[in-house]
């Protein structure tokens, strides 16, 4: 799966070819077609690849709280090279995405991988509701749709045109600080905040626009 990754980058989807990708293996093409009709089928099992290894980054977010573990998660998809983040990921999902409206496979794929990131982050909220972290009248729901627009949209910007993914990180976890209760606080890494002088004062849109 490594050596698809390299190759979608590099050859981008249309041009991709399983030449390409068994060029950045030790196996021949004819292995690689062994186990995979073609390259749609190849690339749907690397989409589950990277399901798989985005299941397990936002599985268990840091925290003693909900909101500390909803701030853990929204620093966690928002990584950066600078964090440790390899920013492929967001060049192999686009790739791949730009496909979706004719591949009911990587539908289902990037279908379960929105789903995923909503349903976390609305439980979190929800047990933030719970125990009074965010006032009861937050809707879990809401908060889980915008947040996973959000990200989405960061993802496609950072692809895209090269936005800044950091800036945009610290304006969701502002976002998320706003709906706090009054008597809340969820600590801001002050590395970020230093970088993000606009943060108090951006808004914030589903998009990340700035």
């Amino acid at each position: 799966m490594e050596a698809t990754y390299r190759a979608l980058c590099k050859h981008g989807y249309a041009d991709l070819t399983m030449q390409d990708i068994a060029d950045e293996t030790d196996k021949s093409k004819a292995a690689l077609h062994y186990h995979f009709e073609g390259k749609e089928d190849l690339l749907l099992r690397f989409l589950t690849y990277l399901h798989e290894q985005f299941r397990e980054r936002t599985a268990d977010p840091a925290g003693d709280t909900p909101a500390e573990r909803l701030v853990a998660l929204v620093r966690t998809v928002l990584e950066t090279p600078a964090d440790g983040a390899d920013q492929q990921f967001n060049t192999a999902y686009m790739e791949i995405k730009a496909q979706a409206p004719f591949h009911e496979g990587y539908r289902e794929q990037l279908r379960a991988i929105d789903e995923g990131l909503r349903v976390t982050v609305r439980d979190l909220v929800a047990d933030g509701v719970e125990v009074g972290q965010f006032p009861a009248d937050v809707d879990p729901d809401e908060v889980a749709a915008f947040v996973t627009t959000y990200v989405h949209g960061t993802w496609t910007r950072s692809a895209a045109v090269g936005a800044d993914v950091s800036a945009m990180r610290e304006r969701l976890v502002n976002y998320v600080d706003d709906l706090l209760a009054d008597d809340v606080a969820v600590a801001v890494d002050p590395e970020c905040e230093a970088s993000d002088p606009e943060r108090e004062t951006s808004s914030t849109d589903p998009e990340g626009s700035e």
